[in-house]
């Protein structure tokens, strides 16, 4: 096996969970840079309206790329089935099909994406001095968004066979351009809101480039070439089947995220830019968790396709604990030093105390995210993916929407209104871990007549 891949079905397990999440940990670090670094410097160099419009952006940001996001693990459950079981054949098929699904979806998307921002914007009930700069990012957002997905498409096919290292070189790479560009168009062009927009999107196409032009000139696993783009049906009812389920899921709690904001904003431009900058920092106390469970996700698809069932779960109970120890010590540093995060964002000292009390409050239960992603990964890598799906719609959708609106009657804090995100993950971290027990023993007869 070359050493650019990474075959888990043989080998110490921890070893092969922490080498292939480091890169994609560091990848993934660079990747969160994109909207942050947007953030910072429209906060620090443009104003604090123009913070509270690229925050509130997120949530409809994420609910599209969410959810395309749950198809790229569907692909990448199929794909490091295929590469485990060393069926090159499926895993050209495979490769052929999930770009072209990507280059269908990009166009859709990005076409109802900018049609629907003037929706999108009032659906968050958009303060009226922040409307203006949050459609102009959004719109010139969306434009970028077939590079988007292109780039997390194909560096999603390129950790499915083991090979997450070159995706971090590139995001690496595009995170600078990404600074360079942000200075470049707010500070010497003056550009403000749209200056930030056109850096993320230009630094977005260059990353795109940089992974086709690997995968078209790749001679390791499989070659993408032109005329071999084509539809497989039984592989694309495969890659659906698995990572529809996961789309659903993000997708619309992300898209419940923008009702979410949508009462936020209702507290006016200091809380909804304390909100987008705690936000911020929100995603990168994730990504350690984030990263060991694609690891675990990875794992899952090549020993299940290698039929290794027990080093299946060993590589599940390591990615689990080790989530919970990084999370752990990320949750210190988060709640000792939140207003000097907070400081990064804007020097506005209300937006600092919102962002830093909401940094103590919230950061205590991400080791409950810990549970709901690792047994959501692995659920998925088994091939039941409509457990999480309804799991975490129930937990994140249904559950927090309900609390939302009883707490907006009753007439509370915007505190006690985010701490609807660790209830739900509780509910669901607890709910995701009985069902697993229940189940898991029918996973194993299922597999062994399989």
């Amino acid at each position: 096996m070359h050493h650019r891949t990474r075959d888990m079905t043989e080998g110490n397990i921890l070893i092969h969970l922490v080498m292939f999440s480091i890169p994609l940990l560091i990848g993934n670090l660079f990747q969160q840079l994109y909207n942050t670094v947007d953030s910072i410097v429209v906060g620090n160099f443009v104003s604090s309206q123009a913070l509270a419009a690229v925050g509130a952006s997120g949530p409809v940001i994420n609910a599209i790329v969410g959810g395309f996001a749950g198809l790229a693990t569907g692909a990448g459950v199929v794909v490091s089935c295929f590469f485990g079981a060393k069926n090159m054949e499926k895993l050209s098929r495979a490769y052929h099909t999930t770009i072209l699904m990507t280059l269908f979806m990009a166009v859709f998307f990005t076409v109802l994406g900018y049609i629907a921002v003037p929706f999108m914007v009032r659906l968050m009930s958009t303060p009226e001095d922040v409307v203006l700069e949050a459609s102009t990012y959004l719109r010139i957002y969306f434009l970028g968004l077939p590079a988007l997905l292109l780039y997390n498409m194909g560096s999603g096919l390129m950790r499915a066979v083991g090979d997450s290292s070159r995706p971090l070189i590139f995001l690496c790479i595009t995170s600078g351009c990404n600074i360079v560009f942000d200075l470049l168009f707010v500070l010497v062009f003056h550009l403000g809101v749209s200056g930030v927009a056109y850096a993320t999107i230009l630094s977005e196409a260059i990353s795109a480039i940089c992974v086709l032009r690997v995968m078209t000139s790749n001679k390791e696993v499989c070659r993408l070439e032109i005329r071999k783009l084509t539809i497989d049906g039984e592989i694309l009812r495969q890659i659906f089947r698995i990572g529809l389920p996961a789309a659903l899921q993000t997708s619309v709690t992300s898209f419940s995220n923008v009702i979410v904001q949508g009462y936020i904003n209702q507290y006016g431009s200091a809380v909804m830019a304390g909100w987008g900058a705690y936000g911020k920092l929100d995603q990168f106390a994730l990504l350690p968790m984030q990263s060991f469970s694609l690891a675990n996700t990875t794992f899952t698809g090549q020993n299940l396709g290698a039929g290794k069932w027990e080093r299946l779960k060993k590589g599940r109970t390591m990615s689990l604990a080790i989530s919970i120890i990084s999370t752990a010590v990320i949750c210190v540093f988060l709640s000792a030093f939140a207003e000097r995060l907070a400081a990064m964002f804007t020097q506005d000292p209300a937006v600092i105390s919102n962002c830093a009390t909401l940094l103590r409050l919230i950061s205590p239960f991400y080791v409950f995210c810990c549970i709901n992603q690792i047994y959501a990964g692995t659920l998925r890598g088994v091939g039941d993916a409509t457990a999480p799906m309804v799991i975490m719609l129930s937990s994140f959708v249904v559950f927090r929407q309900i609390y939302l609106g009883i707490l907006q009657r009753i007439g509370v804090s915007f505190e006690y209104m985010a701490f609807g995100y660790p209830a739900g993950w509780l509910l669901c971290s607890t709910v995701l871990l009985i069902y697993f027990m229940v189940r898991q023993k029918q996973y194993h007869g299922r597999y062994q007549k399989g």
